[in-house]
């Protein structure tokens, strides 16, 4: 029998299904969702099918088949003798888990469709294995079904199949516990289980390439919790990932092990500690690296660490200032937020950038195409700008005539930076009189309705209005009249 067409006006549950050459008269959705209690396994073969391809059409269809209760058999046939019924059922179970509302994949935990789900991990098929896998991970997108997951003792299954000859089957457990690993009571399952050390030794192995960038983002979910780096820790497991980033590898797999550095150094404690294994050195080596990534994710990891005050300290003849002159784009931008962070708060940091060279590569970098990169440089030459000897470098390089182009940015952050900037750089008569060609653009910020880029652009004319000259060529742009407006607004606004 041949596929009916679907009229506009009917919906989901009406559809025909194409059942050929299924004997059987009646072949709406309703219909074939009986079928699937049907003791015939030739019906039973081709219902699952038919419920697969009615389901690929699109979620309206799924949102259907949840409605007229087809999840419930569907759980139930994946584990059914017959090879061919447990194959179509696995499309069908998996087409359901896939890109629907979450109420599909909690109906599938309700109808106890997860605990079989987890026990064909442990199949002697391998096909069994791989399909039990793509649809526990579309599971655990939603957050019940990882919770449930570790409930029913899924992870030490999913950690024995780490060991699969397969490639599919190794990613899909790793993209698995990509998603569990961040919930922190199964994060300690997976450590109770020797899970961190199962990734290192897939790390450690060269013939599993392939699998250590997924690995490592698993590493991270381990690492990022202080409690569970501190266990690690003890073990000898930092250690063990300390060395591994520095193996001669491929450029790929190092910058991930950066990136995993970079995530677990986001909380204070995990600094400190990070600190104590020496990171910074390894960071250090890791700059002469000729691959673009890798320095582009150390200085990543540089400008994170650079948060911890003694690390700031152990960076300071680092050589971030000639990567400024490297062609790509996203390595200019993350030396230039390690430079940032480097310098702030730190005046002998900011003078070795100086001693580099690194004000003159800066005020060029501000006519820049990279915003990010731009605020970035904006931000780090006000941090300099405090020592007599750096400020009177930056002007000499040309900076009034490079701040003026940020300042007409669309960028919030840039307008911030580059006018926290010029407060800095406005800070005696003979500056102030210099930055007298950006009133206008300065000006213009006071019309801003972004609370911060105001407030920034207010100190900033504050600043430079001790300058006669300056003052009067604002006042000639509307600087007073608008200030006078503001002032009303605020006013207005009080109780």
């Amino acid at each position: 029998m041949g596929k009916k067409v679907k009229k506009e006006s009917e919906t989901p549950c009406k559809e025909t299904l194409q059942l050929k050459p299924l004997p059987v008269e009646g072949q709406t959705p309703a219909t074939v969702v009986l079928l699937l209690s049907c003791p015939e396994e030739d019906i039973l073969v081709k219902a699952c099918e038919a419920i697969h391809t009615f389901a690929e059409k699109g979620d309206e269809n799924k949102v259907s088949l949840l409605g007229l209760g087809a999840l419930e058999p569907l759980c139930q046939l994946i584990t059914h003798n017959n090879k061919l019924i447990r194959r179509n059922a696995f499309m069908a179970l998996g087409i359901m888990a896939t890109n629907v509302d979450f109420v599909c994949k909690v109906k599938i935990s309700d109808n106890k469709g997860l605990p079989p789900l987890i026990q064909l991990l442990s199949s002697p098929d391998s096909n069994d294995k791989k399909n039990s896998l793509e649809i526990i991970f579309n599971l655990v997108q939603d957050h019940q079904s990882r919770l449930a997951l570790h409930e029913l003792g899924g992870i030490p299954p999913l950690l024995e199949l780490l060991k699969s000859d397969f490639p599919v089957i190794q990613h899909l457990v790793l993209k698995t516990l990509q998603n569990v690993t961040t919930d922190t009571d199964t994060c300690n399952t997976f450590r109770e289980e020797q899970g961190f050390e199962k990734l290192m030794d897939i790390l450690s192995n060269m013939d599993f390439r392939d699998l250590h960038a997924e690995a490592l983002q698993v590493v991270a979910n381990c690492l990022s919790d202080s409690k569970s780096l501190q266990l690690i820790h003890k073990g000898g497991g930092l250690t063990r990932l300390m060395e591994s980033v520095l193996t001669p590898n491929l450029p790929e797999i190092q910058s991930n092990a950066v990136k995993c550095i970079a995530r677990v150094a986001q909380s204070s404690e995990n600094r400190k500690l990070l600190h104590g294994q020496n990171v910074e050195k390894i960071l250090v080596e890791l700059l002469s690296v000729a691959a673009i990534s890798v320095k582009t994710a150390t200085c990543q990891a540089v400008s994170v660490m650079s948060f911890h005050l003694a690390s700031k300290d152990s960076f300071r003849d680092l050589a971030v200032v000639q990567l400024l002159n490297n062609e790509s784009l996203e390595l200019k931008e993350a030396a230039t937020q390690a430079l940032s962070n480097l310098t702030h708060s730190n005046q002998l940091n900011a003078f070795a950038v100086y001693e580099a060279g690194g004000d003159e590569i800066l005020v060029q970098q501000l006519y820049g195409t990279c915003r990010r990169t731009v605020a970035n440089s904006a931000v780090t030459l006000g941090n300099m700008a405090g020592q007599e000897v750096i400020h009177c470098s930056i002007f000499s390089h040309g900076a009034k005539q490079a701040q003026v182009e940020p300042l007409q940015s669309t960028d919030t952050q840039v307008l911030i930076n580059t006018t926290l900037c010029l407060t800095m750089l406005a800070c005696d008569t003979e500056a102030r009189a210099e930055l007298q060609s950006a009133g206008g653009p300065l000006v213009n910020l006071l019309r801003s309705y972004h609370k911060e880029v105001l407030h920034h652009a207010c100190l900033a004319i504050n600043v430079c209005a001790s300058d006669v000259n300056a003052a009067v060529e604002m006042c000639q742009f509307g600087a007073l009249e608008m200030l006078q407006e503001i002032k009303g607004a605020i006013s207005a606004s009080w109780p």
